[in-house]
């Protein structure tokens, strides 16, 4: 069968991505590596290197490759060496793909378990073999794994999730979009220091909201 070569594709996407602020070599490429037309359906393979988000399901949406790298370089951006990731909403699989090339080990929680079956096979399909699965509801993170020393939340709560925060190493970074759907959210950014929790605001976003419980 026939198959579509998406190689320049990717790599006018990536050149985009510098054009656009990303700076971090490792965020790059890695995004020029992980074949993003694997996260999506067939018919939105035309369309999947566009700035753009995309339908997956569930009300669900694929984040535009600006969101993801830019997440992704936020969280690398930590103090401390960043080598254990927290990923709270799986979705595609594409985030916790683009993280498991920069990072040593990616935690990356779901609570919809056929997102999180597909995921798993696409992960394996392409040979990534870094990242732990967990079917669960986002908000509870996963404390048996923690301290994480960054976590990367892919839906939006309205209110900064304490549970998360407190899962997060010392010098280590939390990135969440926060805010209702449909009013004004902000990529927001909260580093553990010592004795506190700081807050940096950055991009305006739009993410779908962070829900809670389980589903199969």
């Amino acid at each position: 069968m026939f198959r579509r070569d998406y190689t320049w594709a990717r790599a006018a996407m990536v050149e985009r991505l510098r054009g656009q602020g990303i700076s971090n070599a490792t965020v790059l490429a890695a995004m020029n590596e992980i074949a993003r037309e694997e996260f999506v359906d067939e018919a939105l393979r035309m369309r999947v290197y566009e700035d753009c988000s995309l339908p997956i399901g569930h009300g669900q949406t694929l984040s535009q490759p600006y969101i993801v790298a830019r997440m992704t370089e936020l969280v690398l951006a930590a103090s401390i060496p960043v080598k254990r990731v927290l990923e709270i909403g799986t979705g595609s699989g594409y985030q916790a793909a683009i993280l498991s090339r920069c990072v040593s080990s990616v935690f990356t929680v779901e609570r919809i378990g056929a997102f999180l079956d597909t995921a798993k096979q696409r992960h394996r399909t392409l040979g990534l073999g870094n990242i732990r699965y967990m079917h669960r509801d986002g908000f509870k993170g996963w404390p048996s794994q923690a301290p994480f020393d960054g976590i990367l939340v892919t839906a939006a709560p309205p209110t900064l999730p304490d549970e998360l925060k407190a899962q997060l190493a010392v010098g280590g970074r939390l990135i969440v979009p926060v805010g209702q759907q449909g009013e004004a959210q902000r990529l927001t950014v909260i580093t553990r220091t010592e004795k506190e929790f700081r807050s940096q605001y950055f991009d305006a976003v739009s993410f779908v909201p962070m829900l809670p419980g389980e589903m199969s």
